[in-house]
Order: structure tokens, then sequence, then C-alpha cells
């Protein structure tokens, strides 16, 4: 919509704002929104007086009396209005998209005791008390052999496949239902992070509520998985030899591997970039590798990160390192796994469904050849999805550049 002449007396309607003070600056934002957005003092004060029934008009003059700067209020209502904050500026209505939300009738009040310090305490406990234990007994933790439980491969792989499954899906509820209880919808969904194919909680919402909040749903999950493991650990301490308990161990401890690897935005990264007080810790050193890579082409464009504090600034460097080192380690190991393993497998398990004369054969070969296909083919679509307008953002340059020549 085009913004009238009639805006300066209109009235801004703002949707049900949440906002926290950060380093000087306001976080605001709605839940359910898909941006969130830091103004600076005068900013905020403006949201306020729109807030409070004042015109466009009347929020200028008041601001320009209280701090003697003139500000542009109807841009700057216009503003809050891309970014979704605004549901109406007189008689423009803004539309405004349903979130997509996991489990909808799962409300606050349902799951409000999760954010108790009783049982979060209880929660980090328990990992300590498995530990200690186990220390004393080291014959009860469970060593990665004891992943080949049988002699059946395909069999082996179905039922890891199914434990991993069912444990990343209570690690995804965890973060979901401390989300729920903050206040914050959220919702599960499948991505990419470089060749893995992860599950992942999208809870942007918790940016708006209080670091003891966002550090919960961020390590809900982890916490989870520490209780998790300790029950196995605890039962094996206790002669309970059930053969799946150290599948269930060893596949949580490789999950917590996982969850090292920030570089790929995982739980602890978000906890990481939440005590350094980065604000979008990927997206700068991003911004920043590719300013890196501008000067080694000899362009020279402004600094990303030269607003930033000295101290973040360093820290983002450091953090961009490791990214490029993480980022390239992984994929190397990823490319060996596919040219290695996976490939050879598959060719394998094609060449036995072919030619196999034993019928057990070929049905591991075709259940081995539909996982293996199956699982490429869904990061492929995954990828895309995501990815689709990026990649045809660059082919379109590329195509006008090659017209252009």
């Amino acid at each position: 919509m085009t913004p009238s002449t009639n805006d300066r007396e209109a009235n801004v309607v703002l949707r049900a704002l949440e906002f926290r003070r950060d380093r000087g600056e306001w976080i605001v934002g709605t839940q359910g929104g898909e941006q969130i957005v830091a103004l600076p003092e005068i900013g905020m004060a403006a949201v306020r007086l729109l807030a409070a029934g004042h015109t466009v008009e009347e929020t200028r003059r008041s601001l320009r009396a209280d701090t003697g700067r003139d500000v542009d209020v109807r841009a700057f209502a216009e503003r809050l209005a891309a970014a979704g904050l605004v549901a109406s500026i007189g008689d423009r209505r803004f539309a405004a998209e349903a979130p997509a939300v996991s489990f909808p009738r799962l409300r606050p009040h349902h799951v409000r005791w999760i954010m108790s310090p009783v049982l979060q305490g209880f929660v980090l406990l328990v990992p300590v008390v498995a530990l200690l234990t186990a220390l004393s007994r080291p014959w009860a933790l469970p060593a990665w052999g004891e992943l080949l439980w049988t002699e059946y491969g395909t069999f082996t792989v179905l039922v890891q496949s199914t434990v991993a499954v069912c444990l990343i899906a209570l690690h995804e509820m965890a973060h979901l239902m401390t989300a729920r209880a903050a206040g914050v919808s959220g919702r599960i969904r499948l991505g990419t992070r470089l060749q893995f194919l992860v599950a992942q909680t999208e809870v942007s919402g918790i940016w708006l509520k209080s670091r003891r909040e966002r550090l919960t749903v961020y390590l809900s999950g982890l916490a989870l998985d520490g209780v998790i493991w300790s029950g196995c650990v605890m039962a094996r301490c206790f002669g309970v030899n059930w053969v799946l308990i150290p599948v269930v161990a060893m596949t949580l401890v490789t999950a917590l591997a996982n969850q090292c690897l920030v570089f790929m935005r995982t739980d602890l990264y978000f906890v990481i970039q939440d005590l350094t007080g980065c604000r979008n810790l990927y997206a700068d050193a991003g911004h920043y590798l590719r300013h890196v890579a501008a000067r080694l082409f000899r362009r020279h464009p402004k600094h990303p990160l030269r607003v930033l504090p000295a101290a973040e600034r360093r820290f983002l460097k450091a953090y961009a390192l490791g990214t490029v080192m993480g980022t390239v380690i992984c994929v190397f190991i990823g490319f060996r796994i596919l040219i290695d393993v996976t490939w050879p497998l598959f060719h394998r398990s094609l060449a036995n469904l072919v030619d196999g004369a034993d019928p057990w054969i070929q049905v591991d070969a075709l259940a081995t050849a539909v996982i293996l296909a199956g699982l490429q083919v869904l990061w492929a679509r995954l990828w895309w999805n995501r990815h689709a307008d990026r990649v045809r953002r660059v082919v379109h340059s590329i195509r006008t550049r090659l017209c252009g020549g």
C-alpha cells in the first residue's frame, strides 16, 4: 500500500508487541512474527506514544519537544509496518499471516511447571549423580562396540535409526514445551545444516523474553538428553542389561558431540550467542567473511563490524575463522563418506538386488538401497526448499552479467 499525505494525522495501531531492553536499545517484536527489531531509545519512545493513541504528527511534535530532534514518524511507522509490527495506519490495514505452530492445543498453562526452578535444579543434578555413580562402576558406562548388538546389519541400522528418531523427537519436544511455557508458540520442522539432516524447533519469539527463559529453552533439549542418558547409566549400574540401553546412551553421546559443532547453529550456538551478547552471530560472521573475500578481490566495502564493540568484533572474527575451518572439515568428511561409504554401499546393494541368489540378501539389499536413496532425496528436497530463492538470484545474476558482456 502507498502512504498518503493524510497519514500524518492518522493513528497507528500496533500489534501486540513485546519488548525488552538490551545494551542501550530495545528489542521489539510480536509472538509469531517473522521479524524482531532493535530500536534506540527515541524509537521506543515513539512506539510508546503511538501505542498510547497519539497520531503520527502528535508523536513527532512530542518527540521534538522532549529530545529536540525532528523524527520522521511516518517513515518510522512504515518501517514498523514492513516488519509486521503494525496492524493499521489510518485507513490502511496490514494483513498478518497466522504463524505455523506445532501442537497448537498445547497451551502455556499446560506446561508452566517446566519453568519451576526446583524441577530445573533436579534435571541438572541427575546427570551429575549418574556420572559420579558410574565413575565408581566404570563397567556401567556403555561402549561403542555395544551398538553392534546383532549380526543382522539392516536390522541394526533400522533399530538404531528408530531410536535416534525417537530421541530427536523428545529433544525437540523439550524445546517446544519450554518455549510454550514461556509464552512462545514455536514449531518443529525438518531442515539441513551442511550435509546433515536435522530437526529443529523455531522459537524466534524467545528473543523477546528474559535471559533465564531464553537459556532454559536453548538448553532444554540437552537437559532432557542428559536425564535419559543418566537413566541408562543408572539402570546399568543396578544390573539392568537390556540390549537397547547402550544403543540409547551412545546415540545421546553422539548427539552431544554434534551439539559442539556450533558453526552449524546448534543449541550450544544459541547459548554462546546469548552469553556473548551477539545479536546474530552467524549472520555477522557471514558478513565479515564476505567482506574479507571482497578485499581479496581488491574491493574495499564498508567494514560490517565497525559499529560493534571491540570485544564483540574479536569474538566474531574468531567465530568466523572457526566457521570456515569447521565447514571445510565437515564438508570434506561428508564428501569422503559419500564417496567411500555411501556410494559403494549403494552400488553393492544394487548388485546384490540384481544378482543375489539368497532372498534374504536381496531383502537386505533392497532395504539398504531404499534407506540410502530416501535419505539423499529428502536432504536434497529440504536443501532446495531453503536455498531455492538464493540459487535463483545467483543464476539470474550470472545470466545478466553474461548477457551484458
